[in-house]
């Protein structure tokens, strides 16, 4: 064990020598959806006095830089509050979520998984992922300006660099960017673990997490999600230009508010493979495997609820129209999926469940996550009403015919949630069903261009299909290389005993 975890550690030390080598490849911090840059100053023209003589000359009218744009202090404000909220998601809300549906001998275990996976890659997310999602390279992945978040203080002149939103001349503090987005790349590591639970090595899920996290969530998030910002599109030339800087789905006009490629969908695939690869755990199928809490899971529901309005509203970058209406979607789809499943397992069990209410609030969750900017309250009704009864089935009819033992059903839930609401996005975000359409920062108002359904569709399709196979690739290889290094599996006898006792030395109840 010793020998493993040194391993794991000197893994992760030759990843930290290996972003401090990295050279720098640009000197001027950028603007993302994500911006990290300062806003573009727009000159001003000094007038001249009243008094000047009137038989003088007048002086050419100088130009001088208006003022930087400075960070609204209620939007900041804001954006903290959803970085916490996003936190409590994860810690305490998605390991008690998970905590409560394993055996009560691994209930620790996957708490651990769930802590430890989060502080693990908010530490590697400032050293060098913060830098590689959100600045920028190449289409796929970004640079090294910000290793160690470097640039964001300038000692020198006393100043704070500022991030761009979604409208122009208006910004906020890069750190609070910084850990907003941080927050997310811990979640979605930590969904990953509820998939292999109670049979994985801990050493093995540490190891995993420092691979996946790097080759896989980071070019997910700078493809989806990079870009220049909003002040540097002055005209049609400019917003070509800028276009080819953005990440490669971004480029081609996908659709996500807040994840559903990013998080959820590159999640679950990950989550499926280590399914897969680690296999079934031991008894599946022939012993009882019911969750040990419900009261449990259904507290860990509750706070994913709650906290997920950060999640989805704060990913508007600021306090304004466009968060309130990923709030309302927020609580309105979550409700309906929320009523969907549990009918739809009413009838079709003839008992309706809590661990079905739960399930089908997550569902709702993740279904509208892309699309939750972007669509009007309506369309976020339908979407929370199908995917209810989508994840319902999801969960029963598709885990069959996969025959994986996902133990948490993460792919059920959030790969078919993420898939279902990723592609209703490009449907329901259609002016014509009240949606958002697609906004022109030229004219700096909606584009007045028709809106194409079936284009959009097939935009999100292949956002969705890109995520689906790079997570996949990248989680093979990852999950391969720790088998070698460290070994997947914890023992069979280890195993049924429990984790709690051989992976920590704990148990999480007595008596």
């Amino acid at each position: 064990m010793h020998k493993n975890i040194t391993k794991l550690l000197a893994g992760i030390a030759c990843l930290c020598a290996f972003g401090v080598a990295a050279p720098s490849f640009a000197d001027a911090p950028v603007k993302t959806e994500a911006a990290t840059t300062t806003a573009v100053a727009v000159p001003a023209v000094t007038p001249v006095p009243d008094t000047a003589p009137a038989a003088a000359a007048p002086a050419p009218a100088a130009a001088v830089p208006a003022a930087t744009p400075v960070a609204n202090k209620g939007d900041t404000s804001f954006m903290m509050i959803s970085t916490l909220l996003v936190i409590l998601m994860t810690i305490p809300g998605l390991a008690l979520f998970y905590g409560g549906l394993v055996r009560s001998k691994n209930m620790l275990s996957v708490l651990m998984q769930v802590f430890m996976v989060f502080a693990l890659v908010i530490v590697l997310w400032c050293i060098y992922g913060y830098s590689v999602a959100f600045t920028e390279k190449t289409a796929f992945f970004g640079g090294f300006d910000r290793l160690f978040l470097n640039g964001i203080w300038d000692p020198a002149k006393g100043t704070f660099a500022a991030a761009a939103t979604f409208s122009k001349g208006v910004v906020i503090p890069e750190f609070v960017f910084v850990a907003f987005q941080g927050t997310f790349a811990a979640i979605t590591c930590a969904l990953i673990v509820g998939a292999f639970a109670e049979r994985a090595k801990f050493s093995a899920v540490l190891a995993f997490v420092v691979l996946w996290f790097t080759f896989a969530y980071l070019p997910a998030a700078h493809m989806v999600w990079f870009w220049t910002g909003p002040d540097l599109i002055t005209n049609a030339a400019t917003s070509a230009s800028e276009a080819l800087k953005a990440g490669w789905i971004w480029q081609k006009g996908a659709l996500d508010f807040a994840g559903g490629t990013v998080v959820h969908i590159n999640a679950a695939v990950a989550g499926l493979v280590g399914a897969i690869l680690i296999g079934k755990r031991v008894g599946y199928g022939r012993e009882s495997m019911a969750p040990h809490s419900l009261t449990m899971t259904m507290i860990g529901a509750s706070l994913l609820w709650v906290g997920w309005f950060g999640f989805n509203a704060g990913s508007s970058l600021e306090a304004g129209d466009v968060a309130a209406l990923a709030f309302v979607n927020t609580l309105l789809a979550t409700a309906a999926a929320t009523l969907s499943w549990v009918f739809g397992e009413w009838i079709s069990k003839g008992k309706p469940s809590m661990l079905g209410g739960a399930s089908g609030a997550v569902a709702g969750l993740v279904a509208i996550t892309p699309a939750a900017g972007f669509v009007g309250p309506m369309g976020g009704l339908v979407i929370g009403l199908l995917a209810g009864v989508v994840c319902l089935w999801g969960v029963n009819g598709l885990k069959r015919l996969i025959g994986a033992d996902d133990s948490l059903d993460v792919f059920g839930v959030h790969g078919v949630g993420g898939i279902l609401g990723a592609l209703l996005t490009g449907v329901f975000a259609a002016p014509q069903l009240g949606g958002q359409g697609i906004f022109d920062y030229v004219t700096n108002k909606m584009s007045a261009d028709p809106y194409s359904i079936g284009h959009q569709v097939w935009v999100q399709a292949q956002a969705v299909g890109t995520t689906i196979i790079w997570s996949a690739v990248v989680s093979v290889i990852a999950y391969k290389l720790v088998d070698i290094v460290i070994g997947l599996r914890v023992p069979e006898e280890e195993e049924r005993e429990g984790l709690d006792i051989t992976s920590h030395g704990e148990q999480a109840y007595h008596g």
